[in-house]
């Protein structure tokens, strides 16, 4: 599936409901970030690809200073209203690509969730580097699904349809368990040139959803806000089926973040 811009827009439908349905990241993710780059408030970072604010807000309770880049007007508007309590934080309806920051502008910390791959990789780490101050860092991580050892057999059930759609990916199935995932984004900040890696870090967790709530989140992602609605309401019905079959309802989904530290060379 494609990662240009047609599909990265389409995030901006799902403003009203990206907030609660996506998984906040973890605490020690936060933790382990300020310890990795020595930062502490009120030093300005640089947030690309802010959405509705989920990676904004734990960092702006901190006392960072912020300027937050967001391409869809919906969800800069959402972020803006998450937002308005701190002074210390603007958000940008742009691209980063697009977007002109002020002269001589420059960031202790650029960092992006969940929205670094939809940066175009020709213009991403060389305009990061320049609005970086000396010693200032890039942090990337993602929120993915996972599928650890004993993962819920609801999705080997629901992969079946994915199949029969023609939505899957063709990957073989099982998927990789977290730890054993490739780690590209390293070699691709390292192959820039312009940032060193100075470390990685693995988390996973789990969360309990309701047919409800588990459609809410599948309608906050690309691939399902651009299906064709035929085969998104048949993927939907079979997923209320198969969760009400279970005595509570509810599915269990993991999830697994790779947080990536990079310090600006030269």
């Amino acid at each position: 599936m494609s990662h240009g811009p047609p599909l990265r827009a389409t995030f901006n439908r799902a403003a009203d409901t990206y907030q609660s349905a996506r998984p906040d990241y973890p605490p020690d993710l936060y933790a382990d970030l300020l310890a990795a780059t020595a930062l502490d408030p009120p030093a300005h970072l640089l947030e690309v690809g802010c959405g509705p604010g989920k990676a904004t807000l734990p960092l702006a309770r901190m006392g960072f200073r912020i300027t937050a880049i967001e391409l869809g007007d919906a969800l800069a508007a959402k972020a803006r209203e998450h937002l308005a309590r701190f002074p210390g934080v603007s958000v940008i309806t742009s691209s980063f690509e697009e977007w002109e920051p002020p002269a001589g502008a420059r960031f202790e910390l650029l960092y992006a969730a969940t929205a670094w791959k939809w940066v175009a990789p020709e213009a991403k780490y060389a305009k990061a580097a320049g609005l970086l101050a000396d010693g200032g860092h890039l942090a990337v991580w993602n929120a993915d699904h996972a599928f650890p050892e004993g993962f819920d057999p609801f999705f080997t059930d629901i992969q079946k349809v994915y199949d029969e759609l023609g939505e899957g990916d063709g990957s073989p199935w099982p998927p990789p368990r977290p730890e054993e995932r490739p780690d590209s984004m390293a070699a691709e900040i390292e192959a820039s040139g312009h940032f060193t890696v100075t470390g990685t870090k693995l988390y996973v967790w789990a969360l309990r959803y309701t047919a409800d709530e588990y459609i809410a989140l599948l309608d906050t992602f690309s691939g399902h806000i651009a299906m064709d609605p035929d085969k998104r309401g048949r993927l939907y019905r079979e997923i209320r089926r198969l969760l009400a079959a279970r005595p509570d309802g509810r599915v269990t989904r993991h999830w697994s973040a790779v947080l990536t530290v990079a310090r600006r060379s030269g």
